[in-house]
């Protein structure tokens, strides 16, 4: 890899250090439910991987509900107190957790027949080598089931906000939200063999206001942390009274609380058998 990358690397894994992952991880319940009726037949027998999986609670708790055999990595264990806390509560044991690189997995080809990953992957600095990794842990006649915010979404939209204040990038950035676009999904994945099926669905955040929407993020959400910290306190006022009325424009309620449909982009790509 790369020096660039691998700067990139390094910076990934302390911004999500910095955030409190199992604070926002139920924003996005509900995607992983749905990924994994969309997979279907995981259950005992199945062995699954979910790469970036934080506190575990979007795929890999209820993966191991379903009676699958888990394997749960991310490229930091930050949230991994968080994640046996809920799986215990979830009455699942036997979960295993990895500290692993989506662009460098530790684990032999083809040792999974379910490879997942809920807005996790998306961040590893080297796309290619992802995408790479994701088929390559996967066995012939397996299947991958991504999910990624969309570029042009609503979280594509606050990652403007966010990105601004990061100026200039470190060589060798890519926008993560490039996973949610069907065209750079299929020029990463096809060539790799496999057979892509793709749909743009909608996971609906939900707080108290768009104030409340804003706190949880900038206190807890590594990226929204990390360019904070970038920035001395008069442009972070501006920045933040920017994202408060961002939040309010897309706010679809009128009640003074907060909700928005946040798009991404569900990827299962089916790998050939043998």
């Amino acid at each position: 890899m790369t020096e660039p990358l691998d700067e990139l690397r390094e910076g990934n894994r302390a911004m999500w250090e910095a955030g409190d992952w199992d604070q926002l991880a139920d924003n996005i319940l509900p995607v992983g439910a749905r990924l994994l009726d969309r997979i279907g037949a995981v259950g005992p027998g199945v062995r699954l991987l979910d790469i970036g999986t934080g506190s575990g609670s979007s795929i890999a708790i209820p993966a191991a509900q379903r009676g699958a055999d888990v394997v749960a990595s991310d490229l930091t264990d930050a949230a991994f107190g968080a994640a046996r806390a809920r799986a215990q509560a979830a009455g699942v044991d036997g979960i295993e957790w990895v500290v692993a690189d989506a662009q460098e997995l530790p684990f032999e080809d083809a040792s999974f027949d379910v490879v997942t990953s809920t807005f996790g992957h998306m961040f590893a600095p080297d796309q290619g080598a992802a995408a790479r990794e994701l088929v390559r842990v996967c066995r012939p006649g397996g299947t991958i089931a991504i999910a990624c915010w969309t570029p042009d979404g609503k979280f594509g939209r606050f990652m403007v906000h966010i990105v601004m204040l990061m100026l200039p990038l470190p060589e060798g950035f890519r926008p993560p939200v490039l996973w949610g676009s069907e065209p750079h999904v299929t020029e990463l994945l096809q060539p790799l063999g496999v057979e892509l099926e793709m749909g743009r669905r909608m996971v609906t955040i939900a707080y108290d206001s768009p104030e409340a929407h804003l706190v949880d993020w900038e206190e807890n959400l590594g990226p929204a942390i990390v360019a904070r910290a970038g920035v001395d306190e008069e442009r972070w006022a501006q920045a933040r009274a920017d994202l408060l009325a961002y939040f309010t424009e897309i706010n679809e309620r009128d009640d003074g609380t907060m909700a928005a449909g946040y798009e991404y982009l569900e990827t299962i790509a089916r790998k050939p058998a043998a």
